[in-house]
């Protein structure tokens, strides 16, 4: 199987596996957390052009466990986060680890918010070495093993 197949079939598996527990993912940590990730993957090496951040705000919008959230308050959060990472990427990142790091408490949020990293960080086909690295580190964040998400 191609590479491009495996990745759109991971992604696709993340995201059925996070529909199925939608009604379980509705605290405040996770939806911080969640917009945390998103930014994080978003700006993985280190910058965001527009068009980048509006895809990913289109498919925030669009995820079917983020719904449980009010958008505008999901959008504001990212762009929050956004903001954070480029106004100094090694600062920012560290304030939204931390952010992603609240999550930790309940695993199932936890592996939640490391699935929807790797859904939006594969959404275009091309989940690469910084988005991958990113994500780790927030598995490092949650007390996650990387390797359970084949990282």
């Amino acid at each position: 199987m191609a590479l491009w197949d495996r990745l759109k079939e991971s992604a696709s598996t993340m995201q059925t596996q996070l529909t199925a527990r939608k009604n379980d993912l509705k605290s405040g940590a996770f939806r911080d957390a969640s917009m945390a990730m998103c930014a994080l993957v978003a700006a993985a090496d280190g910058t965001v052009d527009p068009s980048e951040r509006q895809r990913v705000a289109q498919l925030i919008a669009a995820n079917e466990v983020l719904r449980n959230f009010p958008a505008d308050d999901l959008r504001r959060r990212f762009e929050d986060n956004i903001d954070r990472l480029t106004a100094d990427f090694a600062f920012g990142k560290v304030s939204v680890l931390q952010e992603i790091a609240k999550a930790r408490k309940k695993p199932a949020e936890a592996r939640a918010v490391v699935q929807i990293g790797i859904v939006i960080g594969g959404a275009d086909g091309d989940f690469d070495k910084n988005e991958r690295a990113v994500v780790r580190e927030a598995c490092y964040a949650l007390d996650l093993p990387p390797h359970e998400f084949d990282l």
